[in-house]
């Protein structure tokens, strides 16, 4: 999901990092608190349902990896679909075929929900909810043909888009709003340099951009990758900044507010990072991703259930949430 090489550090840099790591995390903890339900560093009774979050990243994991063509992957996605039909006001699959450079057809499915769906503003939330068929950054070259798990990358922010659903339902949003969960996202790259991209990427993000690209125009979108970890931090994504840095300054003041700066540093900005907003960038879809790719478990069997924070996905689903809600003046 990204044209970024993770370089190999030096035993004083893993420490420093570390040490900084746990530095984090006490002030996640600190930030967040220990009450579920409980008052927000800014005083408000949360609305995001961190234990449903929380929850919903657990039930994905048990499915098994959500790889393309896979058991896991049908199941998965009858239960998505199931889980937004019974909240959204539109609900619909959007099947699509794709061809690799291999030459292996792919059935694959986006979901798209739809909240007050005869509003003319509207905001879009997306995350990818397929798993990657290959562990190709595995310690161990055994396991690299192995798919990962992906609690973090790619359950996570599937969590928070249901979530967001969930509360949407239970108190309707005052403008349109519109779910997008794209499959295919983590299908296929070069797993020699790790930076070669090839067309068998962010394959639902394209197929959205090719058949909504010309006409579907949201006041702006907002992409989840990696929002779990136990410890987060989201810089100003590079591309977001590009294409809409007015929408990352709001998102981020907006969480400064809230109290979660140390979480969402206002700089140095991060570097790009190739994702499904960026296909939907080119196409005129204005969207924002919201990512903490500093995750060492990226690509391995490691990336599991045990590496995820509910403490984390209620930060960045508080202020997804949040958005939503002051752009309808709730």
């Amino acid at each position: 999901m990204t044209d970024l090489i993770v370089p190999r550090l030096s035993s004083n840099a893993v420490m420093l990092n570390r040490l900084v790591g746990l530095l984090r995390v006490l002030v996640l903890v600190l930030v967040v608190g220990s009450c579920d339900g409980g008052p927000t560093p800014s005083g408000r009774t949360m609305e995001f349902d961190r234990q449903l979050a929380d929850t919903l990243v657990q039930r994905q994991v048990a499915f098994g990896p959500r790889v393309p063509g896979t058991t896991a992957h049908t199941e998965a996605l009858a239960w998505m679909t199931t889980f937004l039909e019974a909240r959204a006001d539109v609900t619909e699959q959007m099947g699509f075929t794709h061809v690799t450079q291999e030459g292996e057809t792919l059935s694959l499915t986006n979901v798209w929900a739809s909240f007050k769906p005869e509003a003319t503003s509207r905001v879009l939330v997306l995350a990818h909810w397929d798993t990657r068929p290959v562990a190709e950054r595995a310690a161990d070259p055994a396991d690299r043909d192995n798919p990962i798990p992906g609690a973090n990358d790619g359950a996570s922010g599937v969590a928070i888009v249901l979530a967001i659903a969930d509360a949407l339902a239970e108190r309707p949003p005052e403008i349109g709003v519109d779910l997008l969960l794209t499959d295919g996202e983590d299908w296929g790259h070069d797993p020699v340099t790790l930076a070669t991209f090839t067309p068998d990427m962010f394959l639902g993000a394209r197929h959205f951009a090719e058949i909504r690209g010309d006409t579907y125009r949201p006041l702006y979108g907002i992409l989840l990758d990696l929002v779990g970890d136990q410890d987060p931090r989201f810089p100003k994504e590079g591309f977001s900044l590009q294409f809409a840095p007015e929408v990352v300054d709001r998102v981020w003041d907006l969480a400064h507010e809230l109290g979660y700066a140390a979480v969402f540093p206002a700089s140095p900005p991060g570097q790009p990072i190739t994702d499904d907003h960026v296909p939907l960038n080119e196409a005129g879809i204005r969207t924002i991703n919201i990512i903490d790719f500093d995750y060492p478990f990226w690509h391995t069997p490691e990336d599991t259930l045990d590496k995820v924070s509910s403490a984390t996905l209620e930060i960045v689903g508080d202020v997804v949430l949040t958005m939503i809600r002051r752009q309808g003046g709730q």
